[in-house]
């Protein structure tokens, strides 16, 4: 029997579709946890593969702005994307994202984001990996500063109301000064970040002013453990947002002072997170780094005429793109924006490559390097980088 793939129609649909990642990570998805999914996802934005009645595959799509370099673009936050292992190797995957990308174009996002569960799945949709992600553990006993300091700084513990009123302002400032953020709905804040989760314990929401205005916050969970009639526990910080130099020594000095406790804990933090300059012994932190979110762009010309470029220059970039062939051909790219062209290319890339690319979280440079692109006339990596600088590392705070 042929596969059909569509958008879901009912809540029973949407759990069944979803159903098919939860397979693989020994969960089921309850009529409970569909709805609640409805909050954030909506319902057509569900696509599902059908064998007959039953729904043996999905992929969904958060409807999203992603931050870029300089602002923000329309992207496609993609999410429990999986297919029933009774199905697999059978163009069903293939199927979900090609129907996915095809509605994302036709909806007007210029790009879609993920993180992947899979790295080797998503390149040959046309993602690329955009951004890395650290974690840290770090002991008690190492968490001076280089340069110590006299905070200033107060910091409340505030409930769920308070939180929601201001945090999305302070995370709303990093988002315009950090490309690869995910924009957040208030049923968002409200029901996926300031809830306490599952598990853990309850979650603490603490809220840094400084000369009485908000200018930070930290979520974050505590664990608490006894050895030989010793505490020897361990804080989760969950998410730390700090839009200024200061907050972010501020807030990140009164977590580290918490007592009663032995490790602190903390992922999802940036490559170039403040920690490393602030601690006066940063290997300490054992930090590890990981894949962050992947990036494929679905309107090339639009996406490049979007993002704020670093350089008085121009290129010319000849982008293959098998899956989503509009893309493919060459394009001209200004700080001006990008459009099609018949000049001479300087680099040519695919469009795995040029997700890399896009946030600046990798260079043309070491695109090269690793043979994901090919510089076509002298000096035209160089220009490109100067064009695509950032000057901060992409970074998402959550997985989603």
């Amino acid at each position: 029997m042929a596969i059909e793939v569509r958008p879901c129609s009912s809540l029973e649909e949407l759990r069944g579709a979803v159903g098919a990642i939860l397979h693989y990570f020994g969960q089921e998805q309850s009529a409970e946890d569909a709805e609640r999914l409805t909050q954030w996802l909506e319902l057509e934005r569900m696509h599902a593969a059908f064998d007959g009645a039953r729904a043996v595959g999905g992929a969904g799509a958060f409807s999203y702005r992603m931050s870029v370099p300089g602002g923000d673009v329309p992207a496609a936050g993609v999410t429990v994307v999986g297919v029933l292992p009774t199905h697999r190797r059978r163009g069903v995957l293939t199927q979900l994202m090609r129907a996915q990308l095809d509605d994302c174009r036709a909806r007007g996002d210029v790009a879609a984001f993920l993180w992947a569960s899979e790295a080797t799945i998503y390149g040959r949709f046309g993602y690329g990996l955009a951004s890395r992600v650290g974690r840290m553990t770090l002991p008690k006993e190492r968490t001076a500063f280089a340069v110590p300091f006299e905070p200033r700084g107060a910091v409340r513990l505030v409930d769920e109301e308070e939180a929601l009123r201001a945090f999305p302002p302070l995370y709303e400032q990093v988002f315009a000064q950090r490309p690869g953020m995910a924009s957040r709905s208030e049923a968002w804040w409200r029901t996926r970040r300031l809830e306490t989760p599952r598990q853990g314990g309850p979650l603490n929401r603490a809220l840094l002013e400084l000369d009485g205005a908000a200018a930070g916050y930290a979520l974050y969970q505590v664990a608490q453990d006894w050895r030989h009639g010793s505490s020897s526990g361990t804080v989760t910080i969950r998410e730390a947002v700090a839009p200024t130099p200061e907050a972010a020594r501020e807030l990140w000095r009164w977590l580290l002072d918490f007592d009663w406790t032995s490790t602190f804990d903390a992922d999802l933090l940036p490559l170039d997170h403040p920690l490393f300059l602030l601690l006066a012994e940063p290997r300490r932190m054992a930090f590890t780094i990981n894949d962050g979110v992947w990036v494929r762009l679905v309107d090339v010309g639009a996406a490049l005429s979007t993002r704020l470029y670093g350089a008085d220059t121009e290129i010319v970039l000849d982008v293959a793109d098998q899956f989503v062939p509009e893309n493919a051909g060459r394009w001209r790219v200004t700080p001006a924006g990008a459009e099609r062209t018949s000049t001479r290319a300087d680099i040519r890339l695919d469009a795995t490559a040029l997700g890399s690319a896009y946030l600046g979280g990798f260079t043309f440079a070491q695109l090269m390097r690793a043979s994901r692109a090919e510089e076509l006339r002298a000096g035209g990596i160089e220009r490109a980088d100067a064009l695509y600088a950032t000057a901060v590392e992409p970074w998402c705070a959550e997985v989603f």
